[in-house]
């Protein structure tokens, strides 16, 4: 993972950016506090933790990746930028009062470890709030249909819903509830599902490369098939009923969302 993040980490800030409305809603879950100290995990390279510092909130980013944190700390050097994973956060016990993470979850080593660790620096009462996708939403991709290799791949890394609120459990956060989210007009950050209704954005390069589906996970050939056959269907008007026959009511992401109620 950390070589994978240290190459898309390169170019990574020309496309993903933090989005306003999810930034809004994991400040809603997180529900900080001015005296608190809040970490970010997999902050990458800070889009979302220097959101919440520009709200006049303490926070630490954790990252394996000393590219994308070289990347945070040009763009905010008042923010405790530190290398790191889920599962050994190098944090002492009860340090933080929040955790949040965005699209990280799928990159942990083991989620049972990480959520101990995350438990573990985590004060009693602080809140935890992870922005994800499942197994069964990211089926709901029209992607499915012109990079199926792809998001297969994609999907066996992404932990079921029940994986995580069980790891969770084991680590005694008790998890308080999920929200489901759904691709919006205006999305700013160009994360995997980010073209759900702009397809054009996918032939863009630079988007391709800050995702790592694409970057890291895609075949070549598939990929330049796969874009072959969208710009068809687009042109030809065929990408409207194929995007039609994935819509459902699953939501595009979810946010997850617990507490540490026990010492």
């Amino acid at each position: 993972m950390k070589a994978k993040y240290d190459s898309i980490g390169i170019d990574y800030n020309l496309t993903r950016k933090a989005d306003k409305f999810i930034s809004k809603r994991l400040l809603h879950h997180l529900n900080p506090n001015k005296q608190g100290i809040y970490l970010d995990i997999g902050c990458g390279t800070g889009n979302y933790t220097n959101e919440l510092q520009k709200k006049g909130f303490q926070c630490i980013g954790i990252d394996p990746s000393q590219e994308m944190l070289d990347k945070a700390r040009a763009k905010n050097g008042s923010i405790n930028w530190r290398i790191g994973t889920a599962e050994h956060t190098r944090l002492p016990k009860h340090s933080t009062d929040g955790i949040m993470g965005s699209l990280t979850i799928h990159h942990w080593t083991n989620l049972d470890t990480a959520f101990l660790e995350l438990k573990h620096i985590l004060k009693p009462g602080g809140r935890l709030v992870l922005f994800t996708s499942t197994p069964e939403q990211m089926k709901g991709y029209w992607l499915n249909h012109y990079f199926p290799k792809m998001l297969e791949d994609s999907i066996a890394q992404m932990p079921t819903l029940e994986h995580v609120k069980n790891a969770m459990s084991g680590a005694q956060i008790e998890i308080t509830g999920t929200e489901k989210y759904a691709i919006r007009e205006d999305l700013q950050d160009q994360f995997l599902y980010c073209g759900k209704h702009h397809p054009e954005l996918y032939f863009d390069e630079q988007i391709r490369q800050g995702i790592s589906s694409f970057s890291a996970l895609a075949n070549s050939v598939e990929v330049q098939h796969g874009l072959q056959h969208l710009r068809e269907d687009i042109d030809s008007g065929a990408f409207n009923e194929i995007s039609k026959n994935y819509e459902n009511q699953l939501g595009d992401y979810l946010y997850i969302m617990g507490k540490n109620t026990m010492d």
